[in-house]
């Protein structure tokens, strides 16, 4: 590890904060049953970061006894979905057969490709003794040729991914690498995911190897080149330059980017691609059923009118 984390005053580093090409102040979006989400991407200025699409903060909520969140069989193309936890469970169900509990810290990837449809609810467990919930889901847009991908499955628990961790500071690699160490994730294009903590005063690096990157704020305070940022908060940074990130208050973020795609992709509903054909016959395909189907679910969500 060629760095360490510092509780000292950063010196030469006033240049960071005119790297910062955007701030982003996530919107709330209402899903019903008084669940909210923060939506930082897409945004009008600023598509995506590297592949990241999609940034959905979700939480904190609490559900009390008998009630949890109940998200419908619903399709996708085009994209990969990562669901990651600080907090609570969310049971996921695929067509392609795929069941699998998520719960904090783990890494779930599903690649939706040409097609895939899956639920996410809460197990029964937590719905019959209710369950606070913290969490994020983002969509990592395919790169072109590996859009129609066959749809696929990982899940990696926590104790199974690479931390960095020192006095006041840890970092779990969720996908690609960073702080030196590489995640076993599988990935179709080069991007990065990490979760960085920090106890007040104390300073890591945003590696400027990366095309695009990102810092989300998810709980707490930051300081960069002397300006002070607070959660929830996206601030995307131009590459190259060197960045120094400051806790003002014991502080969550995460570190996001990657290699930028060669270009933009249209979105409708859970579908992306770089074809709008594409997705009309996605949206045509759900709407007559043609979908494979959640094994066990008989719900699902009606093509948006």
């Amino acid at each position: 590890m060629s760095w360490m984390p510092s509780n000292d005053p950063i010196l030469g580093d006033a240049q960071s904060c005119d790297a910062l090409e955007l701030m982003i102040v996530p919107r709330t979006r209402d899903l019903g049953d008084g669940f909210a989400v923060r939506r930082a991407l897409p945004h009008g200025k600023r598509q995506m970061v590297g592949p990241f699409i999609f940034f959905d903060h979700f939480g904190p909520v609490q559900f009390v006894a008998g009630k949890g969140m109940d998200v419908r069989p619903h399709p996708h193309i085009g994209l990969a979905t990562v669901t990651y936890l600080f907090d609570g469970s969310i049971m996921h169900r695929d067509s392609e057969g795929n069941i699998q509990e998520i719960q904090p810290g783990a890494m779930n990837l599903m690649t939706a490709g040409r097609g895939i449809a899956h639920s996410e609810r809460t197990p029964d467990v937590q719905r019959a003794n209710g369950q606070s919930m913290l969490g994020l889901q983002s969509w990592i847009a395919l790169p072109a040729g590996k859009e129609e991908i066959n749809p696929s499955f990982q899940h990696y628990s926590a104790e199974s991914l690479p931390t960095v961790q020192d006095t006041g500071f840890k970092a779990r690699i969720i996908a690609g690498s960073s702080f030196g160490v590489k995640s076993p994730v599988d990935m179709v294009s080069p991007w990065f995911y990490v979760e960085v903590t920090l106890d007040a005063g104390m300073s890591v690096p945003l590696d400027a190897d990366h095309e695009e990157r990102a810092i989300y704020l998810v709980e707490g305070e930051v300081e960069i080149a002397r300006e002070k940022f607070s959660s929830p908060q996206m601030l995307i940074f131009r590459p190259g330059d060197r960045i120094t990130v400051t806790a003002m208050r014991p502080t969550r973020m995460m570190f996001l980017g990657g290699t930028a795609l060669e270009g933009p992709r249209h979105i409708w509903w859970n579908f992306v691609s770089s074809s709008k054909e594409r997705i009309e016959e996605a949206k045509a395909d759900w709407k007559a059923g043609r979908f494979a189907h959640v094994p066990n679910e008989h719900e699902f969500i009606p093509l948006p009118d």
